[in-house]
């Protein structure tokens, strides 16, 4: 049987063919051409684009191809096949869309696809597909759950549990490590107001690193955020959130509000805080101790604060193009501050006596940002960035001590500052190919200091020339990141008294191995110096008490800092979690001590000392979306620090924790955030980070409304705690401050937000029926 038809087979297959061939040849010619299928995915109820969304196309049942939506919503699928399509887009915190696409013979533009709100999100499925580690770089996309569950853009950062990134809710700050953090949004320098200042809803992605680009080394951070808004349409938006505890002075507020039109975004925001703490007690004990002198000293004090700043930001972004975009920011901050202390002295050689101090200081910083980044084509692109400063200080600082024997002792340090400063920048990036990159830039600072000291009428002028250069090469091969930078630090600064010139280095090394999807290796080098800055460099004594006399030092040497980090990273659906290790070594380190004088008075100022060591471990682990609604992280640490002087060593070895937890269900989150503060040690100064907690019970009814109420320093009698200790043999001392106003706080928050359409143009009607002048911010 199976001889036979083998035999027709063989016979007829020529016919088969030239028939095969006649008929193909009288079809008409894009047949069997591709179909592409494109269009955007916008979000109903604001209009936004929706990054990351899904996108599947079936032929019937069986899929064909899949894809995901870019930042501005666009998709492309590619089909040979027309007949019976059906597209299906689904993204987490909407309703999916099936397009049936039936009998389509030629590409076709869909144009925008509107998802609307899932109606109840605590049915959702919150998974980490939206975070990966690419690059040295965490990116993660925020799902839907996550911002329905912020209050402002630093809580949303707390959910999105990036490594060693720490999030203070009530400082409303974040830092790595200690450090500052370098803030980029849309790529464009930015500041942690900017970040206070957004709309957790306009977050599309956010991109972190410990590994902080040369372009940055300069700034001595710790970490590296980007963060990138959602694009949008011609229209507007408005955000705004306050937040006050009506038993004590403390008010922070957001004002936002952004407009785009055609190629040109207007922002406007105001951040201003204040505080008004009169329950703020200091204690100290210390000793002075010369050669031929001693005097023992304790004290306890009340010190009351005021402060209130108002930090002000406007900026134009115009971006006529993908491959151009310009910004102009005009920041300027009015910051009052006033400070006071009454205090009870006990001094072991003249009795019992009273001191009182006031403390004012008024600054006015304006500044001018203009950025402008040109793209001129797939693989080379320049930034330039001019910033320039003018700022003024006004300080007022009076000491007085009311003796036993009816002497009153006045110390007077009265200090007018005015500072203008220039910065130039330029950056070039070229990818030779998609592994393979280089980067280059140069940086100046130039800057003039004005300090007149009123009491004795002396004006020192402090002139700085900062110079950076440097180069930075990313190699990607396989599953392995490698990345190396190296630059040039050129300082000359000079003052009425002293010049200083400085040439150093600074370089960094990241390599970084995606073993498999679930685990990264990554290992971090860097090494940078510190200059002394020119204040602790003038040679300008000032006698600040009875005792003390403070001073800079000109001879101060740069201190040279080497750190050495491995870190081990795990993905696994939900989880996440980090093990990491570093250890780090200061040459020349520079700390604050004292030196006997003669005839009871003694010297403060800046010194190096020897050395100084530190081996740092900490390990973390994430949930997110834990029986779809709850999600938290934990962090333990443990830090042992050995510092080594002339004639003194000192150890310590302590640890650390914090954790942070959320639950959401509906309209309804609850989150708590505290810290175990573990303590540090630099030279012969030991102290303990503050303590702090918040338990927040947020309502979301919906989407423009936000109320929240938060308990902080729960239990706390003693508010925000602040111990210290100095070993010193020469002024060895331990303080405490507490400051009661924060035990217990009840603080009340609420928040607004709303988009609303173009203002210059009538609304138009997409394929989709759909209104397009809704509220957008185009990158």
């Amino acid at each position: 049987m199976s001889e036979t038809l083998h035999h027709i087979f063989r016979n007829t297959a020529p016919f088969v063919s030239f028939c095969t061939m006649a008929v193909m040849s009288a079809m008409p010619i894009d047949a069997f051409a591709d179909i592409d299928i494109k269009g955007r995915v916008f979000s109903e109820s604001d209009s936004t684009a929706l990054a990351g969304a899904t996108c599947r196309l079936f032929a019937g049942t069986v899929p064909l191809t899949t894809t995901q939506t870019a930042d501005d919503g666009s998709f492309s699928l590619t089909s040979k096949d027309g007949s019976s399509l059906t597209l299906l887009i689904e993204n987490v915190g909407y309703t999916s869309s099936d397009i049936s696409l039936e009998g389509v013979k030629k590409s076709i533009d869909l144009g925008t696809i509107y998802l609307s709100d899932a109606k109840d999100l605590q049915e959702l499925v919150v998974t980490a597909d939206g975070r990966r580690e690419s690059r040295g770089k965490t990116i993660v996309i925020p799902s839907a759950t996550d911002v329905k569950a912020s209050s402002d853009a630093l809580s949303l950062l707390r959910k999105l549990q990036l490594d060693e990134l720490e999030i203070n809710p009530v400082n409303r700050s974040m830092s790595v490590m200690g450090a500052s953090v370098v803030i980029l949004i849309d790529g464009i320098p930015s500041t942690q107001d900017d970040v206070n200042a957004l709309n957790p809803s306009d977050i599309s992605k956010v991109e972190y690193s410990r590994f902080v680009p040369a372009r940055y080394a300069d700034k001595g951070a710790g970490g590296f955020i980007n963060i990138f808004l959602k694009k949008r349409n011609d229209g507007g938006s408005v955000y705004a959130w306050g937040r006050g505890c009506p038993t004590t002075g403390f008010v922070d507020g957001n004002v936002r509000g952004s407009y785009h039109q055609g190629a040109s975004q207007f922002t406007l925001s105001y951040n201003p805080s204040w505080r008004s703490y009169n329950k703020v007690y200091d204690y100290s004990e210390s000793s002075l101790i010369g050669d031929d002198f001693r005097v023992d000293l304790s004290s306890t004090a009340k010190s009351p604060f005021y402060y209130l700043s108002n930090p002000l930001n406007l900026r134009y972004i115009f971006k006529p193009e993908e491959s151009l975009i310009f910004s102009a920011t005009f920041n300027t901050t009015i910051f009052n501050d006033s400070r006071s202390s009454d205090s009870d002295t006990h001094d072991s050689l003249l009795g019992d006596y009273n001191s009182s101090s006031k403390t004012s200081s008024k600054r006015f910083t304006p500044s001018l940002d203009l950025y402008l980044r040109k793209d001129f084509n797939s693989k080379s692109s320049l930034e330039l960035e001019v910033l320039g400063t003018l700022s003024s200080t006004d300080y007022r600082h009076t000491m007085t001590e009311n003796l036993s024997d009816g002497r009153d002792e006045t110390y007077i340090t009265d200090t007018d500052s005015k500072r203008r400063s220039l910065i130039s920048e330029i950056s070039y990036v070229h990818s030779f190919s998609d592994l393979t990159e280089l980067s280059a830039g140069y940086q100046n600072t130039v800057s003039g200091n004005d300090n007149r000291y009123l009491a004795t009428g002396y004006k020192a002028t402090l002139t700085e020339n900062n110079n950076y250069v440097y180069l930075q090469l990313s190699q990607q091969a396989g599953p392995v990141y490698l990345r190396f930078a190296s630059g040039a630090k050129l300082f000359w600064m000079r003052n009425d008294l002293n010049n200083r010139h400085f040439i150093k280095n600074l370089s960094s090394l990241l390599a970084s191995w995606k073993i498999d999807p679930t685990w990264t290796l990554t290992y971090r080098f860097n090494y940078s110096p510190s200059i002394p800055s020119l204040a602790s460099l003038t040679d300008y004594p000032q006698q600040t008490s009875l005792y003390l006399i403070s001073n800079g030092n000109p001879d101060l040497k740069v201190s040279d800092s080497f750190y050495n980090t491995l870190s081990l990273n795990m993905r696994k659906g939900i989880w996440t979690g980090s093990v990491n290790f570093r250890h780090g070594y200061t040459h020349n380190p520079v700390y604050s001590d004292v030196s006997y004088l003669g005839d009871g008075k003694f010297m403060s100022n800046s010194r190096n000392f020897n050395s100084q060591v530190e081996y740092d471990s900490w390990i973390s682990v994430g949930v997110n979306g834990l029986a779809k609604m709850f999600g938290g992280n934990v962090t333990l640490e443990y830090v042992r620090y050995e510092a080594k002087g002339e004639a003194w060593r000192k150890n310590l070895d302590t640890f650390g924790a914090s954790v942070s937890l959320w639950w959401t269900k509906g309209p309804f989150t609850i989150s708590y955030w505290r810290k175990f503060p573990g303590k540090s040690q630099w030279g012969t100064s030991v102290s303990k980070d503050e303590n702090g907690d918040a338990l927040d019970f947020q309502y979301k009814p919906d989407k423009h409304w936000t109320f929240d109420i938060g308990w902080y320093y729960m239990f706390c009698k003693k508010g925000t705690q602040y111990p210290s200790w100095n070993y010193s043999t020469v002024n060895p001392s331990y303080r405490f401050r507490n400051i009661e106003n924060n035990a217990n706080m009840i603080c009340l928050s609420i928040s607004y937000q709303a988009d609303f359409g173009s203002l210059f143009r009538t609304a138009r009607r997409g394929l989709n029926n759909r209104d397009t002048g809704s509220s957008f911010l185009s990158q």
